[in-house]
């Protein structure tokens, strides 16, 4: 016999985990003067359109470049450049790419246009008002979030040209879905690059707690100082893995990966028995079980929340059927009892996950004899 179809749904999910990751989907917002055609789909540089300005094929051409591998593809959405209808065309973009799917959002006149610290709002919200796993690379904007990542620094381009933070935006996004999640993208080389800003080691380190990416020449190439985003501000909820581009994204990807698949495999196709509460816990525990096999987690588990049940009951009046069919009290109520409640439709869950962080620090001590 085979098993449930929800399970190898997870199973197949967690599988590809690594490819998917590796390669990720970067949004761009584009401004041209005139166009006929808003929408592009790109998946190599052959496929962006010459009508493009020189600015914006320049932009799409350093996405593409990636990183250990290129984007999956680069979705383009233009707007006019028009200055009195700008805020409208930035507000009807947001709309239309709120219902695409994808990872990374590029604007690279975000700081020109005054709009990054609108547009990290915006991801802030689809984040977590609209559980979205979103996110953005922004140039020069103290976003405080997870989702927005920072970039406060340029580099000298190929041609000697001096791109600033907001030009190097497209660039960061693609060496970001570019990393699979094995690596992270601290000390990711910009392999064009000639030269960047000079910052003394405090001020390199400054600028990595505060939640900048910045570049750094180490003698022969410009490399990513750090792979952080713009979080800072910790509490009880969220600690300092929040602050890393690789352990986020890892996250988003969970959340998604179980979610999605729990709509499409499960919601709404088996009754909210204990003994299917039961296959969904083995499903995401199977899916856990091959993250751990493929890298990207060192340990997870999935159990039935207790505490989120029993909280469940007292809304009720703390009274329910038992498994044996009598009525029982939340007060003397045992945790099988409360394991195998009847909770209406609600699934209460609760899961463990150790996230596998890349080697970033190194410390050696030698001892001369």
């Amino acid at each position: 016999m085979k098993a449930p179809s929800v399970n190898i749904a997870f199973i197949e999910k967690a599988a590809t985990a690594i490819e998917r990751t590796a390669r990720g989907i970067v949004m761009m917002i584009l401004k041209e003067e005139t166009f006929e055609t808003a929408d592009y789909e790109i998946l190599d540089t052959s496929d962006i359109p010459s009508t493009l300005s020189a600015e914006n094929q320049a932009a799409i051409t350093r996405v593409l470049y990636g990183y250990q591998t290129t984007p999956t593809k680069v979705l383009v959405h233009l707007i006019k450049s028009d200055a009195e209808g700008l805020d409208e065309a930035y507000k009807a973009a947001e709309d239309y790419i709120a219902a695409k799917k994808w990872n990374y959002l590029v604007v690279p006149t975000a700081q020109t246009d005054g709009k990054a610290l609108e547009l990290s709002t915006w991801i802030k919200t689809q984040r977590t008002i609209n559980h979205k796993s979103f996110k953005a690379v922004l140039p020069n904007v103290t976003a405080d979030n997870d989702g927005v990542t920072n970039v406060t620094m340029g580099y000298t381009d190929s041609d000697g040209t001096e791109l600033t933070a907001e030009q190097a935006c497209a660039r960061v996004a693609g060496i970001i879905v570019g990393t699979p999640f094995t690596m992270s993208c601290t000390y990711a080389p910009v392999t064009e690059a000639l030269g960047c800003p000079a910052m003394t080691p405090e001020e390199k380190d400054e600028a990595v707690n505060a939640g900048k990416l910045i570049f750094f020449w180490d003698g022969e190439k410009v490399k990513i100082v750090r792979g952080v985003n713009s979080f800072v501000t910790t509490n009880d909820v969220k600690n300092n893995s929040f602050k890393k581009i690789k352990l986020v994204d890892a996250m988003d990807m969970i959340s998604d990966d179980i979610r999605e698949t729990a709509e499409d495999s499960y919601i709404g196709k088996y009754a909210n028995s204990y003994d299917n509460k039961c296959l969904l816990i083995s499903a995401i525990n199977a899916y856990f079980d091959t993250l751990i096999a493929e890298g990207v987690i060192s340990a997870g588990k999935a159990s039935l929340d207790l505490a989120a049940i029993r909280t469940y009951i007292k809304s009720k009046g703390g009274k329910f059927v038992n498994d044996a069919g009598d009525m029982a009290e939340l007060a003397t109520a045992t945790d099988e009892d409360i394991k195998k409640a009847n909770t209406g439709s609600d699934v209460f869950l609760t899961a463990n996950v150790s996230l596998l962080d890349a080697i970033e620090d190194i410390t050696l001590n030698i001892y001369i004899g």
